[in-house]
């Protein structure tokens, strides 16, 4: 239900999974024996608390125990509707307070080092070339890294394209802009690629020609990070970050920031407010009539 009906990422699927697992297995203990849906349907609030201080003191943080306890939330909701549970009490149950952070972003010049095709590790010049492709596109267009390796070879294939439609989270498509260096990288990508890019198939390839793994991507960061002498935020997805922090910390509009990133939110988009207020600050100073 989870991908087929409500269009989840593949990522999302497999936490929910790892979650209600983990529930079911604590469940197991907790009951003293296998769980039916019986058991599932006479839980409280006290034995979701239970749950959730077991996953504490196993030493998760609350970032994780509130996505742990939205994992067993749908799967209520779920039995919920097919009239074999009610899931009153998870509903209730307050989720832990979240910390406090800010997206952590790289300099203007760090994000150039890293989508500099120079700067890449990889051995093979293509994978050189791939590599830096696949970071251009997270820091030129806002992509994630799912997005940017579904992204199939019949896109960018012409040098005055310059936009792309990206099908992100929730299948939900959007927009974005692909700059002239983006389509420069992925043209010098397909020249050295030593594979044939079926226009059916994906653009960017691993090794052996199949799909392009993420931890390929990561790994290369990591090892960028060391060269680079990088902080240990410095990740693919800072680079989408980054995207959104440049755009903001210039006087783009926090409302096109949202259709660029593709959130359903404007409150997940402010986020960003937070990192470059030093920048809003100024921005106010000269545009508001009496300050």
């Amino acid at each position: 239900m989870l991908g087929k009906e409500r269009r989840m990422s593949p990522l999302t699927v497999d936490a929910y999974e790892r979650d209600t697992r983990q529930f079911l297995q604590f469940l197991t203990g907790h009951c003293g024996g296998p769980v039916g849906i019986s058991d599932i349907a006479s839980l409280r609030p006290a034995d979701l608390r239970a749950f959730l201080a077991s996953r504490r003191n196993g030493g998760a943080g609350a970032r994780t125990l509130g996505r742990g306890l939205a994992g067993v939330r749908s799967l209520l909701r779920y039995l919920e509707r097919k009239g074999l549970v009610n899931a009153a009490g998870a509903t209730a149950l307050r989720a832990p307070r979240q910390p406090k952070s800010l997206p952590k972003p790289l300099t203007a010049l760090d994000a150039r080092r890293v989508v500099s095709v120079d700067e890449q590790l990889a051995e093979e010049p293509w994978a050189a070339a791939r590599d830096a492709a696949v970071l251009t596109l997270l820091y030129g267009s806002g992509l994630r890294i799912s997005e940017a390796l579904g992204l199939p070879a019949s896109v960018l294939l012409g040098s005055d394209e310059s936009v792309l439609r990206v099908t992100g989270k929730g299948g939900k498509t959007r927009l974005v802009p692909v700059l002239p260096v983006a389509l420069e990288a992925v043209a010098e990508y397909r020249r050295l690629c030593p594979y044939h890019l079926d226009p059916d198939g994906l653009l960017f390839r691993g090794a052996r020609g199949g799909p392009l793994n993420p931890a390929i991507i990561q790994r290369a960061m990591r090892k960028m990070r060391s060269a680079l002498n990088l902080p240990d935020t410095a990740t693919p997805h800072a680079l989408r970050h980054s995207f959104a922090t440049h755009l903001l910390g210039r006087g783009g509009d926090l409302r096109v920031i949202q259709e660029l990133l593709g959130h359903s939110s404007l409150s997940t988009t402010q986020v960003y407010t937070g990192v470059d207020t030093a920048r809003l600050l100024e921005i106010y100073d000269a545009a508001h009539p009496r300050a």
